[in-house]
């Protein structure tokens, strides 16, 4: 596959298509898995401008905001996505999200391992991780890929308290 990123056991990571909109609008669109992104479900036209915007920017020359697919393996089915983005200090930025019907099957861990081994093999000297207090399920997720508490913070875009974690590779 021309566009695969890197692979896990069960997982597949690849650029986003516009056919991935449907599954991508069902993500995006549950309150349940935005409320510690934007706060809000988006909308269809919301998530469809989105999908454009971030495909298009595979051709950016000077992109620092990188999102991919995360798709199973097994019946090759969009599940969710992962975000490398450089933060306000120029350090790299992990991030993921899943559908909800996925949660609970071991996908974050999986996938968070899985972007540190790619991120090893192509140079990265140090991962972010920034997770909502109230988000349990990632903030075991992170620590338990090793990464360590650096402080306390309240976002910018959504006033929430939030715990910042790195990783030195």
């Amino acid at each position: 596959m021309m566009n695969l990123l890197f692979e896990t056991k069960r997982l597949i990571v690849r650029k986003l298509v516009i056919d991935d909109l449907t599954p991508f609008h069902e993500m995006q669109g549950n309150i349940n898995v935005m409320r510690f992104v934007r706060g809000k479900a988006m909308t269809f036209d919301e998530d469809k401008k989105d999908l454009q915007e971030l495909i298009e920017f595979y051709d950016k020359k000077d992109n620092d905001f990188w999102i991919y697919a995360v798709e199973r393996k097994i019946e090759n089915k969009f599940v969710g996505t992962i975000a490398f983005v450089k933060d306000s200090n120029n350090d790299d930025e992990i991030g993921y999200r899943f559908l909800e019907k996925y949660w609970g099957n071991g996908y974050g861990t999986e996938i968070v391992e899985g972007m540190i081994e790619y991120c090893k093999k192509n140079g990265f000297k140090k991962l972010v991780a920034c997770v909502a207090n109230d988000n349990i399920a990632s903030d075991k997720i992170i620590k338990k890929a090793g990464f360590q508490f650096v402080e306390s913070f309240v976002s910018d875009d959504l006033k929430i308290p939030e715990q910042k974690y790195i990783l030195n590779l």
